[in-house]
């Protein structure tokens, strides 16, 4: 968010948007979870843009309703002829993951979105919200890529990660999921001169890149970790859950909640099924 230069993994998981045209100028939403089960349905006028649908929403589904409308009536901005014409629409998002992983669900959508209006996804994104933007450079790419925001301007370049050391990397799914948006606005409150520790990420991403040997990389991330818990005034995620394991951890999203990274060897799922972790894919299930 402060111009970092950070290293992005594609997944194998994502999300896809089908559009249909009908007749009456009324848009229906529809969201399929990994199984099939639709999640979330409304109906809207699209002339008002008021809900059509006749069930009452849930607290829960109205703010997910309120941000839809947010996104579509950014889009619209950005795009005036977009959803104009005298058509209904039917539209129905999919995941091929379970909702909770939080592996990019609302990224996937407003980058979906923006494709479908023919506008500018990372526009959208900070008209309609806030955050980094990197995620939405992931759903652009099918494989690894630099991303870093340059006086605001996002730039992703597609570069070379396959480490020798692959077999070796784990994510594990800590069993809550992470309000990216809370992750934000927890960073933005705390007032520390960004410089150094800008400068020290950079060249961490920079090395971690070149490393080759397993023990290099666990320094590296190590030192990452240490580098955002002296940030934001919080233990890591290994000091807090995980102290007595023998490899590296590191945080990811918004550091604290959904997956972590964790080096270590045939051993590794065990060791977290134990502590209640039952969620751990190998490196080749989870990266693209």
């Amino acid at each position: 968010m402060d111009g970092a230069l950070s290293l992005a993994l594609p997944t194998l998981y994502g999300q896809s948007l089908a559009v249909k045209e009908t007749k009456d100028r009324i848009l229906v939403w529809k969201s399929l979870d990994d199984k099939g089960k639709t999640w979330f349905e409304i109906s809207y006028d699209l002339d008002k843009f008021s809900q059509v649908s006749e069930n009452a929403l849930t607290s829960e589904t109205q703010a997910i309703s309120d941000r839809l409308i947010k996104i579509l009536l950014e889009a619209k901005k950005l795009n005036p002829n977009f959803m104009a014409s005298n058509q209904g629409l039917e539209i129905s998002t999919a995941l091929n993951f379970p909702r909770e992983w939080g592996l990019g669900s609302s990224s996937t959508l407003i980058n979906n979105i923006a494709q479908w209006a023919n506008i500018d996804a990372y526009t959208l994104l900070w008209n309609a919200f806030s955050g980094s933007g990197y995620d939405l450079a992931c759903a652009q790419h099918n494989g690894p890529i630099t991303y870093q925001l340059n006086n605001s301007k996002p730039i992703a370049i597609p570069v070379s990660f396959n480490p020798s050391f692959k077999n070796n990397l784990y994510f594990v799914y800590l069993n809550q999921k992470q309000n990216s948006r809370e992750g934000i606005a927890h960073y933005r409150e705390k007032d520390f001169n960004s410089f150094t520790p800008l400068s020290q990420i950079s060249s961490i991403t920079q090395r971690i890149l070149t490393c080759t040997r397993l023990t290099q990389f666990e320094k590296l991330i190590k030192k990452h970790e240490a580098i955002i818990s002296e940030i934001l005034e919080v233990p890591t995620v290994k000091e807090r859950l995980f102290p007595d394991y023998k490899g590296a951890v590191k945080s990811l999203g918004a550091w604290g909640g959904d997956f972590i990274l964790a080096t270590g060897n045939k051993n590794t799922p065990d060791y977290f099924k134990e502590k209640g972790y039952s969620i751990i894919l190998p490196y080749s299930k989870m990266v693209r």
